[in-house]
């Protein structure tokens, strides 16, 4: 099978991370990486030896080795390039938040519609081994009816400049939880607070209000003592936590939950069940790496990627609905 070529654009915090997954990928062939920044561009050359390092991205654009662009870099750049790399007709993958606001990430994916070419977004955790569990074991009934979930993502720092922690962090697990609950928001509402820097919130709640009364919340921290990443889902008949720090044992599924009196019983309440815990053993696969396969795949065959543009675009309407509850003091806000 024929090698694709790829650019990147952005070698930063996360983008050496793509520079490094493409380099190595049997299935590309890493041609370009672009950064305004020469130490990251140094950066680029020891993680890329083969590939043309350069400040240039309508020379990476222009060249017709180049199939498809993975662009890394901050979120207000995302839309002037891949709106040049969609004009250029190459495929795209763009980290998470596909773009700042909903008008523009709609833009996009009609851009990429009419050129027919792929464009997926970044949501990483979709292809985490654990999410992927996850997700088979709420679709064949394994927790029973999926009640509601919570996650916590946070730690101390990094403090971003050019945006608040709700549009860094919350498209991880917007993304996780509609994916789970095979649905997206109806309604969300959020609270938070800009300590370090009066423009940016660095702490806030949300809640998601999914169809069906399910709930979802998440705690999203740049200012606190504990970095966490972690999921847990209730449902009717079992439970699970999904540790992403955990190195090796990600997944723990509880087998816990009430237990229904029987009609004419003499309970009055209802009984609690704890069962055994059980830890099951996921593939040591890379989600970075699984990302690039399902990109390079759909760039060959056309299929719909699992975070596709719909996927970007609808997780823009949820965070514009936050963005707007979270300025209104915490109002409920329909996602649009």
């Amino acid at each position: 099978m024929a090698r694709l070529g790829l650019a990147v654009a952005g070698c930063g915090e996360w983008g050496r991370n793509h520079v490094r997954a493409v380099a190595q990928h049997h299935g590309a062939r890493l041609l370009h990486v672009v950064d305004s920044s020469e130490v990251r561009r140094e950066v680029a050359r020891s993680l890329a030896p083969g590939a043309v390092v350069s400040d240039d991205l309508d020379a990476a654009l222009a060249d017709p080795r180049v199939d498809a662009v993975v662009v890394a870099t901050p979120t207000p750049s995302h839309v002037p390039i891949a709106r040049a790399a969609l004009a250029a007709g190459k495929h795209l993958l763009v980290e998470k938040p596909l773009a700042p606001t909903v008008a523009e990430a709609a833009d996009l994916a009609a851009r990429a519609r009419r050129a027919r070419r792929v464009l997926m977004v970044g949501h990483l955790l979709l292809h985490h081994p654990a999410v992927r569990y996850l997700k088979r074991l709420v679709d064949r009934g394994g927790l029973g009816q999926l009640h509601y979930a919570y996650a916590q993502r946070t730690n101390l720092g990094r403090i971003r400049t050019d945006e608040n922690v709700l549009m860094s962090l919350a498209p991880h697990d917007v993304s996780v939880m509609s994916h789970l609950f095979g649905a997206w928001p109806q309604a969300v509402s959020a609270q938070g607070a800009a300590y370090v820097q009066s423009k940016w919130e660095d702490v806030v709640f949300l809640t998601l209000r999914f169809p069906g009364g399910r709930l979802g919340h998440v705690h999203l921290s740049w200012l606190d003592p504990h970095k966490v990443r972690r999921l847990t889902l209730v449902g009717s008949r079992t439970m699970a936590v999904f540790d992403d720090m955990e190195p090796a044992e990600k997944i723990r599924v509880h087998d816990k939950g009430p237990v229904p009196a029987e009609p004419g019983s003499w309970a009055e309440a209802l009984a609690l069940r704890f069962g055994e815990t059980r830890i099951p053993q996921l593939p040591a696969a890379e989600p970075l790496r699984e990302q690039l396969k399902a990109f390079l795949k759909a760039c060959r065959t056309g299929d719909v990627p699992i975070a596709d543009a719909a996927s970007g675009v609808a997780t823009a309407r949820v965070l514009d609905a936050a963005a707007r509850s979270l300025a209104a003091r915490g109002r409920e806000v329909a996602v649009r």
